[in-house]
């Protein structure tokens, strides 16, 4: 058998092969693939490993049908007019011209329409070229390839590659079909095609390689595909070639090979060439894979080699970096640095500086920069949203910013504005202005944008419209249940339906990545549906996402708000990467269940591991003290948070001292301390407060703090309310007529309170005495036999939760209609036995309802779960994990 040029080639480079070998360098081990076989065999089992699958290609005339994207331009200069005019009178049916002149004027339009991203009228030079039945040359096959693959129409260059004369096709034209493929995500065919190029015993050149490792920093094809195009760039002597070589094997170490850093940076050091891009690049990927600090040490290194100076992209890089850290006083000095280099009137710098001082908890400076903008665009207008809605206080100025925008009419919002201040509205409990966001986002067809479906489903949880929030959820759910099949069904299978999958993505505008996985799972943890929840992991494991950072803390938050502490545990136990939000999404889930020890436990694991703690860790810490009356360990953490990492406690950490002194019964301590605050206590510290004087029964201190709450929130219910139930607790029936009166003229509705659960994916909500469920006669049967049954084991009907001026039999009778033990009965008569219940409720569960679903459990020998507003309540054997302190 003759032996191929191109491994003729291979041999010479490298004296020792044998004859019947070739040798690749896969970083550091040695794979022979025999000649025997075929020479593309050969190849695919170099690539692929002998696991490729026999491949499906592409029916050219097919592809030739897909239709090409509109890219008319509206408004035309001057050049482009002129450029319209030649091409619409060039006649290559003319006499005149010789077929050399044709087709030099050809290719010298097409160069200008890819060049001027006139892509329409190249599409029309090219309709002429066909009519005219000139002959391609090679130069005028590579400027068409190029021509459809920058206008995204890869279809169509596939197909035009295919179709002509294998003798027309040079290097360059396999470089730019290569690289168009590998654009477009099609790496498969990108690699098929370069063996195809090699067995056309044509070499290949740095802007083919180039291509090639894009196509390469898929993970999927990586290794050991990536690893053997290392190989051959080293043993031909392309690494240092040219710059445009180490940046692409940079994004093949840290796309695909799973952020693999040291590669890349190695990479990096070993090119004797570099510019800003290269520079850029790499600072970029440290940033964006959470090296922060040594993407800081970078620019550092930037300025003191001084090879070239760091640009726009370089400073807004660091600053995200900065802005990861936390560190104000670094990105204080790179201000600093901005402002001598003449950066500062850049809006990309502009946007990065807002969104820096915004991170770094500094909104005020983040406003100056904003305000001394010369020019703003939607990302410095949603920055500052962000910032002023991240429960800093400030979110009434959200809202006015947001306004202001659209009123100014200049910038149009994007689906992260809308999602910023919807945030800003759950926050504000002004539910009626998401509504309005919410009709705007249908308008402007951003509403099952991710995001922002996302924050309509919190919303809607929040306001305790569980029917909306779903629907909001099912229309994510939907959208992106298919596209989450295909890209699982791609990574597993391996087939070739690279094309369907993203001309879906494409028309859709939607992509099975990371961030639709975490927006899926949150909306998911928002509604309680652990079953969507389940399903979504399961996706997220098929489409071999396990080891993302983002989706395994959107799963332990998931597991944790559906009840399911120990799924979550196991998610976090198995992260090979854990950072400030994997542990603070941990503890604040073991502190909502009432494992306060596991919660203290976990924080002390994670100080010891050297992370360090941010405001939300102690909100978490703090909360799981409070559940369980750890007052002394409380007033260690509240105490240290400030000394020793830099956290300066906020309005929500005094909430939780407040919480805590409250439930002990400490409520003149609790007054004090509130007296005591750096700040003006807010409603949320009252609202605190009141709720601690209900449970105690100290009307005084409840009329007082009720009074605190309306001065800064007249309008808020919630205090009405609790005022009420303070005084009907107390038999006063006149005072609680009053409150009602008075909340009827100022036409304020108390929140009705409801329990939902989900069974076989469907969600069952129940109010107070409901009767609409198909069942709720056998419902109301189990209750029944549930009364009997709890009442033999010495459960007493506690009628003081009953609020109404009423006999006791008939309030013995309301008892029994309380919404969370109507989910109860539904769950034991739907479920089976050996599967835990799982019941939410919107408000606070009932005194009565906890004993009666202790005594419950023991009965039926079930495992139920309740999640209130306040924390989750597992109880077992007729033992609750609060230990009755809530």
């Amino acid at each position: 058998m003759n032996c191929h040029p191109y491994r003729y080639y291979l041999k010479k480079k490298k004296k020792s092969m044998q004859k019947e070998q070739v040798e690749f360098a896969l970083g550091g081990k040695i794979a022979f693939i025999c000649q025997s076989a075929s020479f593309k065999s050969a190849w695919i089992n170099a690539f692929f490993g002998g696991k490729c699958r026999e491949l499906k290609m592409v029916s050219v005339s097919l592809l030739s049908l897909v239709p090409l994207p509109n890219s008319t331009p509206l408004n035309l200069t001057k050049q482009q007019q002129q450029l319209e005019h030649a091409i619409t009178n060039l006649n290559l049916n003319s006499t005149h011209l010789t077929t050399h002149q044709k087709l030099a004027t050809s290719s010298l339009l097409l160069k200008s329409c890819i060049r001027s991203h006139n892509f329409h009228l190249g599409h029309l030079l090219h309709l002429k070229l066909s009519h005219s039945h000139l002959p391609l040359t090679p130069l005028l096959l590579n400027s068409l390839i190029s021509l459809y693959s920058k206008s995204r129409a890869w279809p169509r260059a596939l197909s035009l590659f295919h179709s002509v004369d294998p003798a027309l096709k040079d290097l360059v034209s396999f470089t730019s079909i290569i690289s168009c493929l590998a654009i477009n995500n099609l790496p498969l065919q990108a690699l098929l095609t370069f063996l195809d190029m090699l067995h056309a015993a044509l070499l290949p050149n740095e802007y083919c390689f180039t291509a090639l490792l894009r196509a390469c920093s898929h993970p999927m094809f990586f290794y050991p595909a990536g690893l053997a195009v290392f190989g051959f760039l080293l043993k031909t002597g392309y690494f240092d070639s040219h710059v445009c070589v180490g940046c692409a094997l940079i994004d093949m170490f840290v796309k695909g090979a799973g952020g693999d850093v040291e590669s890349a940076c190695k990479v990096f050091d070993k090119m004797r060439q570099r510019n800003v891009v290269t520079w850029n690049l790499v600072i970029t990927r440290l940033a964006q894979l959470g090296r922060s600090r040594d993407a800081v040490y970078l620019l550092s290194r930037m300025l003191v080699v001084g090879e070239c100076a760091p640009d726009r992209f370089t400073v807004t890089s660091v600053l995200s970096a900065c802005a990861e850290l936390e560190s104000l006083s670094l990105g204080k000095q790179l201000h600093s640095w901005v402002v001598r280099s003449g950066l500062g009137s850049d809006v990309c710098v502009g946007c990065g500086l807002v969104d820096m001082y915004v991170k770094c908890g500094s909104v005020g400076d983040s406003r100056k920069v904003f305000d001394r903008m010369p020019e703003r665009n939607v990302v410095s207008w949603t920055a500052l949203i962000a910032g002023y809605a991240q429960g800093s206080g400030r979110e009434r100025e959200a809202v006015k910013l947001f306004c202001d925008m659209m009123n100014q009419g200049h910038v149009a919002p994007n689906c992260f504005t809308f999602s910023g201040v919807l945030k800003a509205c759950v926050n504000l409990n002004d539910f009626g202005f998401g509504e309005q966001l919410h009709s705007q986002t249908i308008k402007l067809g951003l509403d099952a944008v991710n995001c922002v479906g996302n924050s309509l489903v919190n919303m809607y949880a929040r306001s305790g419209r569980m029917e909306c929030a779903r629907e909001s959820f099912d229309i994510l759910f939907a959208k992106n249940l298919i596209l989450l099949d295909v890209d699982a069904d791609e990574n597993v299978e391996n087939l070739n339906s690279e094309e369907a999958f993203n001309h879906d993505m494409e028309n859709t505008g939607i992509g099975a990545n990371a961030f639709t996985y975490a927006c899926l799972l949150s909306g998911a943890a928002c509604i309680g549906s652990i079953g969507k929840g389940e399903q979504i992991h399961a996706q997220v494991m098929k489409s071999g996402y396990g080891t993302n950072l983002r989706i395994n803390n959107a799963l332990i938050s998931m597991y944790s708000k559906c009840g399911n502490e120990e799924a979550a545990l196991q998610v976090f136990n198995d992260m090979g990467e854990r950072n400030v939000i994997s542990w603070t999404s941990i503890i604040s889930g073991f502190a909502k269940h009432g494992f306060a020890t596991k919660a203290l436990e976990l924080f002390n694991a994670m100080l010891e591991r050297g992370v360090k703690p941010n405001d939300v860790t102690y909100i978490a810490v703090l909360s799981a003290c409070s559940h369980v009356g750890l007052i002394d360990e409380a007033w260690k953490h509240f105490t240290s948070m400030r000394r020793n990492h830099g956290v300066v406690p906020r309005m929500e950490h005094y909430a939780c001292m407040v919480d805590l002194l409250g439930r002990s019964g400490l409520l003149s301590e609790a007054i004090e301390f509130i007296n005591s605050m750096p700040f003006d206590a807010d409603a949320l510290v009252w609202r605190t407060f009141l709720g601690s004087c209900r449970v105690h029964g100290n009307t005084k201190l409840g009329e007082y703090a009720a009074k605190m709450i309306l001065e800064r929130e007249p309008q808020d219910p919630a205090a009405y309310i609790l005022l009420s139930n303070l005084y009907a607790s107390e038999g006063r029936w006149d005072d609680v007529a009053a409150i009602r009166k008075n909340m009827k003229h100022k036409r304020l509705i108390k929140e009705a309170g409801y329990s939902w659960i989900e069974v076989d994916n469907q969600v069952h909500k129940f109010h107070v005495g409901d009767t609409s469920h198909r069942q709720a006669r056998k419902i109301y049967d189990e209750l029944d036999e549930l009364a009997s049954k709890i009442k033999k084991l010495g459960y007493v009907p506690n009628t003081d939760f009953v609020l109404h001026d009423v006999e006791d039999e008939q309030k013995e009778q309301y008892l029994f209609q309380h919404s969370e033990k109507i989910a109860v009965a539904f769950a034991l008569i739907s479920t089976p036995k050996l599967k835990p219940i799982r019941v939410f409720k919107n408000l606070r569960v009932c005194g009565d309802c906890h004993m009666a679903i202790k005594y419950i459990s023991m009965v039926t020998g079930r495992e139920i779960v309740v999640r209130d507003a306040n924390r989750f309540h597992h109880i077992k054997d007729g033992k609750c994990s609060c230990n009755d302190y809530w």
